[in-house]
């Protein structure tokens, strides 16, 4: 990706997770970007290219950070992956809170614009190609199913804490009760 490219879509992320979608256009990505009126529109020619590319560069931003997350978690501990994967969501909803509004505002948009399901099923493949060996590692008898748990429970929890902030939030008890459920019960650590 050229770097004018990335900073373009770095912006057009900041104006999604900042004031949504409607006010997501070729003009406020140069604006937000610092870049000449016509930059956007001359690398993205329509609005549905431009919410493309945000949803491409967002799967590359979440996909680094899950790669980091593996990076830190010893293969097969529970106690250490709801450590890291508290971490991980606290970090989404401070430092990353506007690149998961970002992607939940395209969610949405999802929801009356099927050609974005598409992409998110395959964001979501590349997620599961990393995590679901985690998940077997843990000791899971079905990984694909219990990522797509985790998965849905890190979504929940990332909305709730966008939309209703609590000071003391603590995603690790949420975890830890959904992997005890999961993970059989004669599994070392339980």
């Amino acid at each position: 990706m050229t770097d004018r490219r990335q900073l373009l879509l770095d912006a057009a992320i900041r104006v999604l997770g900042t004031r949504g979608l409607r006010q997501l256009t070729h003009r406020a990505v140069d604006a937000e970007a610092g870049l000449p009126e016509g930059s956007a529109s001359n690398q993205f020619r329509t609005r549905d290219a431009l919410v493309a590319g945000v949803f491409g560069r967002l799967v590359e931003v979440e996909t680094a950070a899950w790669d980091q997350l593996a990076g830190e978690l010893p293969p097969g501990d529970p106690d250490a992956f709801v450590t890291v994967l508290g971490g991980l969501i606290r970090h989404l909803t401070t430092e990353g809170r506007v690149v998961v509004q970002a992607r939940h505002a395209l969610f949405v948009e999802a929801a009356v614009h099927p050609e974005l399901r598409q992409e998110i099923g395959a964001g979501r493949d590349r997620l599961a190609r990393w995590g679901v060996p985690v998940v077997a590692a843990l000791g899971s008898a079905d990984p694909g199913a219990h990522f797509r748990m985790l998965l849905a429970l890190v979504d929940g929890l990332l909305g709730n804490q966008l939309a209703y902030p609590e000071e003391d939030f603590a995603p690790e008890a949420a975890i830890s009760a959904l992997l005890r459920g999961l993970l059989p019960a004669d599994r070392p650590g339980r």
